[in-house]
């Protein structure tokens, strides 16, 4: 596998950016920041905080947008050898697992390691791993189909 785009400047101030926005989060609302909580919340009929979850979850989505608008190259189309519903229907397993989990990247991986948190640092090193085995094997059923 060849790394196409090595942007370790913008990595970073993505990252900075989004430990931030989760401190931040985290400060004022007293709440983690997990995506995949704040859209079970959003469709859950059980929460009383739908405005909150709302808001966060169209930032999301502005964001993206914004991105797209201001530098398209920075979110391109499905990756090569790959169609938009396997990557849609990827999303989809993946939103499945975290909320089955109880977590997501954002809850576990981002603010439950920056809190210290022993369950956060199991469950990202867990979903870290079987991303590494899932996407090896996918990677390993495309070459073969390819040949």
């Amino acid at each position: 596998m060849t790394i196409v785009h090595f942007t370790p400047i913008a990595g970073l101030i993505g990252g900075v950016l989004i430990g931030l926005s989760a401190s931040l989060f985290l400060l004022t609302t007293g709440r983690v920041a997990g995506v995949s909580a704040m859209v079970g919340g959003l469709l859950s009929s059980a929460s009383s905080d739908k405005l909150t979850r709302l808001a966060f979850v169209l930032g999301l989505a502005a964001a993206g947008v914004a991105a797209r608008l201001i530098a398209p190259e920075t979110i391109g189309a499905a990756p090569e050898g790959r169609s938009e519903l396997m990557v849609v229907t990827a999303g989809l397993l993946v939103g499945f697992g975290t909320r089955r989990g109880t977590g997501c990247t954002s809850g576990h991986g981002i603010c439950g390691i920056g809190r210290f948190s022993l369950r956060s640092i199991v469950a990202t090193c867990t979903f870290l791993g079987v991303a590494v085995i899932v996407s090896g094997l996918v990677d390993g059923v495309i070459a073969g189909a390819a040949q």
